[in-house]
């Protein structure tokens, strides 16, 4: 089974840097690149503030933070993942984007390099055929934020070999998470179930069912859940949400998976939640503010 030492991260968003927090701190080696070494190097910042309030929390020491920064080398484009054993792209969740950089990014690598996606809905089979190496593609999904969700979701594509498979399950348990195993259909788990609530959510709200505050507060103390569907949404960013619901609603040719005109509305205004400052809540004051 192939031995992952060194790890590439594509996209130093949320979500790749959440993946190179964790990846680090289990004493890997990694390259973080973006579009730009300036972007890869803010989202450095942002792993080593979080990597500080662990250690605010007693979670990790000092020397631990200051040994798994020291692992992450920030780079702008693709250039620089030549010595890698795995090279995990986090990119925005647009199929487009994705197989664009995956015909850029294999030339770049080693023979028996792997290469994974994070996708949270795109077919592992439709972009594992955008590369040269369908049997060495996996898709890994990590859950938001990183380095506090315990679950990432292994989806294998219909040419994923054994060994690939394996090698990425040693990984998930040598960073402390656990697996989930996924058939390859549209958004897997997690997002086939979570997504269409908070879609549901959105409905609730479109239609007048009840207010931003009525429709999280419900489900807060009426379910339990840790915070309402319409502030993950803003968490998680609408545009993210949208693009679930249409990868649902179109690979699985069922109505209930439409979605809602007003997260399409929201997102054509570039109200996206908390990335932007708005989204259902208005985040730009001190408190945030339902909009609606």
């Amino acid at each position: 089974m192939a031995t992952i030492n060194k790890i590439g991260v594509i996209g130093a968003g949320q979500m790749g840097s959440g993946i190179a927090h964790v990846c680090s701190l289990a004493g890997l080696d990694i390259t973080l690149a973006d579009v730009s070494a300036d972007r890869a190097k803010a989202g450095v910042d942002v792993i080593d503030g979080n990597l500080q309030r662990q250690v605010g929390k007693g979670q990790v020491t000092d020397d631990a933070r200051k040994a798994a920064l020291g692992r992450i080398k920030p780079v702008g484009g693709l250039g620089d993942f030549k010595d890698c054993d795995l090279v995990i792209e986090a990119a925005t969740e647009n199929e487009q984007i994705k197989r664009k950089i995956f015909t850029e990014l294999c030339p770049q690598l080693k023979p028996e390099t792997m290469v994974a996606s994070n996708t949270s809905s795109i077919s592992i089979t439709r972009l594992a055929a955008s590369t040269d190496r369908p049997e060495r593609f996996i898709g890994i999904h990590f859950m938001n934020p990183v380095p506090l969700m315990q679950l990432v979701e292994l989806i294998r594509g219909i040419a994923t070999e054994d060994e690939t498979f394996d090698a990425a399950k040693v990984l998930i348990d040598k960073l402390g998470k656990s697996v989930a195993v996924s058939e390859d259909f549209p958004a897997f788990m997690v997002n086939r179930i979570l997504l269409p609530m908070i879609n549901e959510a959105i409905y609730t709200l479109y239609e007048g069912v009840g207010s931003v505050d009525a429709i999280d507060t419900a489900m807060r103390l009426g379910a339990n859940h840790p915070m309402g569907p319409l502030q993950l949404a803003d968490f998680i960013g609408l545009d993210t949400c949208l693009s679930v619901m249409q990868v649902l609603h179109e690979g699985l040719a069922d109505s209930k998976y439409r979605p809602c005109p007003l997260l399409v509305k929201y997102v054509e205004a570039g109200w996206l939640g908390r990335k932007t400052q708005r989204g259902f809540y208005d985040y730009r004051g001190e408190h945030p503010v339902p909009t609606r």
